[in-house]
Formats: structure tokens, C-alpha cells, sequence
């Protein structure tokens, strides 16, 4: 069902189903649930008290938890800007989405919250309906995209004209709602077809929350896919995975399906509100374009989406940053792909200087590139992504990798496991370069010729 707003969406269940369960959680260490009607009382109450305070913009610390997720739809229906953060990352970070993103006031972990409170804009501009999510950058390079409940509902609509869910369905979700492949498809895909969401209780009980909510659908990464498989905690009456937000190997994929679930690979942006293009065939990386977005192939094979329901207003206070995206209503994703005879998407790589891995996190190369070139004393390299993450590839001939994993054993060790290379291959010749000496890391890709 489509709806304007969160408002809507709230009201019409509240109304038509006022007993439904919307949101199972975990307190005290017992299941509790907070029936539509129950969810629409609170949410609106809360936006009553926002509305009446000054500031205009409220970050949220995003924990997941029932009283995060009030929080969230009532700053939106009491007018004011959302700005959707992490907890988990470093405090400096923190720091500088507060200020980049003019928070005025936060809503959190209330030791973090004061330890930030130094650095909010008291005269923060608004803009009722609008909410902030950062693009899953791993440097200063990661932007803050102005996206709407609108925007956010028509998405949640896509994704459920696609991949219905009924209102006997009982969608776990366990990614952080900051990230807006959490948001939608792990929150707003159960509520807009009335079906409960479970709210997980958090990294720790990745390996028993299933267990616990018994979930009939599941969003994940692909990391987290891969525990849960791993760990045998996919439940019994789980009947349905969506996964997205990264490349997901297809043995990962085949692995649930082996158990007698249906599972899907999503395609989708932050810049589009989520998802575009979902995969409902046999093959899992031939996706269906979603009603309200359409696709085109360009010249270089780049992704081109026009999606006007769901596509962001721009990023928030980067007019040029903005304007390079967005052409005339066109995204311009830096994803390369192909479309098959049917007009499903079938991705093929990245054009961008950047990688998505598959925690969902995206690694900006030329920052990873230089100090892996300072390490090793090269600089014809560039790094690609492989079905298990990153790879280096070496212009030159072949050689000994011994001395050069002992030279980034340092380096590494600085990285995340997901952001740590797991190959050293040679590429035989020279890099291929554009005119200006840009390495033309597509074409690296898509060449395959690599010596192992």
C-alpha cells in the first residue's frame, strides 16, 4: 500500500487495524509488543511535546531499540529536520556529523549526548519531513543525503509491490536504522504491509535473536547473512531473506536457499531512498527495476536512475557534490551494469572511487591506495572487489607475495577484517590509464586477466 508520509502510514493501521502487532522488542528480558494503535498514540504524543520545543533539527543516536524508533517517526511529525547517527562510531566522527549536518538538539545515550552537546548549532535551519542519512563512507567522503518520509514511503512501497509481505509475516530486523537499508527494508517494508516488526536486541544477540522472534523475514547484509548461516540461527519459520546493501557471493545465497528459504538481492542507493531493483528469478543478480524507477544503460555502461518518488533532494549543503549526481532528474550512480532481455539490472562493477563491501560499508580507494603504495613503495596498483573482498592488483609481471604481505601486515592490521585485502595478484602488464593517468579501474574489472 503507498502512503505520503510516516503520519500516513501510522494513521491508516491504526485505523484499519488498530489490535495489529507493529513493533515486537525485547524488555526486561521478556516480549514485549506495542499494537498500531497503541504506536500511532505514542508517536503523536511525542510529536506534540517536539513541536513545542525551539530547535529545529534533532540528530538521533540510532540504537534500535522501540523507544528509538518512536523517536525517529515523531521528530518527523513534529516538524523537524532528522539527522539519523550511528553510536558505534568513533567520537571525532560524531563531531563532525553534528556539525556538518547543524544539529541543534540530540536524542541518545545520554552520557554521548552531553558529551557532544558542545558542538550543536543552536540556530539549526529545519525542514519538516526531511531526514539526514550519512552515506556508509569510511572517511571524510561519506555525505549527508536530504532525503523525506515521502521519499522513504514511496521506497518501502517498492519493495513491498515486489516482495509482499502480509500481515501475518514478522520481519526481524537487525540492521542499524541509520542506515537507510535498515530503515526501509528492515522497518518500513513490514510496517507499510502491516506486518510486525521484531526489533533486534543488538550486535551480541546476532546469534539468537531468530530464536527469540521467530521471524518469518529477515533484511541482512551479507556479512551478517554469513554468521547467521555460519552459526545455524536461521529459524524455522523463516520463509523469506532479502539481502542487499553490498555484493553477496552467490555460494552465500545458494546456502540459504539449500534450507528451503526464498532469498532475494536488493539493489539500492541512499541517494534513492533505498531500493531500485530486486532480484524475484533464479538468478539472483538478475533484478527486476522497481515500479516507480527507471533505468538506463550509458555509453560507459554507468547505472542511470530516474526515480522521482524516492530520489534524494540532494546532499545536504554540497550543491556541487549535488549537482554532479544529479543531471536533469537522472542519478548518476557510478555503478556499472547491463540490462538483460527482460530489462532486469545485472550489475557488473563500480566506476566510482569507491568500493561497497559486504558489511555494507563503502572503502574510499584513493586514501586506501596511497597508504598501501607508501607501504609496498609502488605506485602502479589499484584495489577491485572480489566475491570475498578486496583485492590488490599490481601493474608488472609476477612475483614473490611473501615480502609484500610481510610490508602490509602493519597496515592491516589498522583495518577492519571487512576493509582488509585478501589477495595480492599481478596483472602481467601496466595498469590500464585514461589520458590524464587515472587508472581505469573498470576496465581492471572487467578485464579478469590478473596472474594469480
Amino acid at each position: 500500500m503507498r502512503f505520503s508520509g510516516f503520519g500516513d502510514m501510522l494513521g491508516h493501521w491504526a485505523e484499519a487495524a488498530p489490535d495489529r502487532p507493529a513493533l515486537l522488542y525485547e524488555r526486561g528480558g521478556q516480549l514485549q509488543m506495542c499494537t498500531f494503535a497503541e504506536m500511532d498514540r505514542l508517536v503523536r504524543a511525542r510529536a506534540e511535546a517536539l513541536r513545542q520545543a525551539p530547535d529545529q533539527c534533532r540528530g538521533i543516536l540510532c540504537d534500535g531499540s522501540f523507544d528509538c524508533v518512536v523517536e525517529i517517526f515523531a521528530a518527523v511529525l513534529g516538524g523537524k529536520r532528522v539527522v539519523l547517527l550511528s553510536d558505534m562510531v568513533p567520537d571525532e566522527t560524531l563531531i563532525d556529523m553534528v556539525r556538518s549536518a547543524e544539529i541543534g538538539s540530540l536524542w541518545g545515550d545520554v552520557d554521548l549526548v552531553e558529551s557532544l552537546s558542545p558542538h550543536l548549532v543552536p540556530a539549526a535551519e529545519g525542514g519538516p519531513g526531511r531526514l539526514l542519512f550519512f552515506t556508509s563512507g569510511t572517511t571524510d567522503r561519506s555525505k549527508a543525503v536530504v532525503l523525506t518520509d515521502a521519499s522513504l514511503m514511496s521506497s518501502a512501497y517498492n519493495g513491498g509491490a515486489l516482495l509482499p509481505l502480509s500481515p501475518e509475516d514478522r520481519l526481524l530486523c537487525l540492521l542499524p536504522l541509520n542506515h537507510v537499508f535498515g530503515f526501509v527494508c528492515g522497518l518500513l517494508w513490514g510496517l507499510s504491509c502491516g506486518a510486525a516488526v521484531a526489533l533486534g536486541r543488538g550486535q551480541r544477540h546476532y546469534g539468537d535473536d531468530c530464536a527469540f522472534f521467530r521471524p518469518t523475514a529477515l533484511s541482512a547484509v551479507p556479512l551478517l547473512l554469513g554468521f547467521l548461516l555460519q552459526q545455524g540461527a536461521l529459524n524455522e519459520e523463516l520463509k523469506l531473506v532479502l539481502v542487499g546493501a553490498g555484493g553477496c557471493p552467490k555460494p552465500l545465497l545458494d546456502g540459504v536457499r539449500a534450507m528451503g528459504k526464498a532469498v532475494h538481492f536488493g539493489y539500492g542507493l541512499t541517494e534513492t531512498s533505498s531500493g531500485v531493483a530486486l532480484s524475484l528469478g533464479s538468478d539472483p543478480y538478475a533484478m527486476t527495476v522497481c515500479p516507480d524507477d527507471a533505468i538506463a544503460i550509458a555509453d560507459d555502461g554507468e547505472v542511470l536512475i530516474t526515480a522521482p518518488t524516492c530520489v534524494m533532494e540532494g546532499y545536504w549543503r554540497r550543491p556541487a557534490d549535488t549537482a554532479a549526481a544529479l543531471a536533469d532528474g537522472v542519478l548518476h550512480t557510478g555503478d556499472l551494469g547491463r540490462l538483460d532481455w527482460a530489462g532486469r539490472l545485472i550489475l557488473t562493477g563500480r566506476k566510482k572511487e569507491t568500493l561497497v563491501l559486504m558489511d555494507g560499508t563503502k572503502l574510499f580507494l584513493p586514501e586506501y591506495e596511497g597508504a598501501i603504495g607508501q607501504a609496498l613503495g609502488v605506485t602502479d596498483l589499484c584495489v577491485v572487489l572480489e566475491d570475498k573482498g578486496p583485492v590488490l592488483v599490481l601493474g608488472g609481471p609476477s612475483g614473490d607475495k611473501a615480502p609484500l604481505w610481510e610490508k602490509l601486515r602493519p597496515l592491516m592490521a589498522q583495518r577492519p577484517r571487512g576493509q582488509q585485502l585478501r589477495d595480492i595478484v599481478f596483472f602481467g602488464g601496466p595498469l590500464p590509464r585514461t589520458a590524464s593517468g587515472k587508472i581505469m579501474r573498470w576496465a581492471v574489472q572487467r578485464e579478469g586477466s590478473v596472474e594469480k
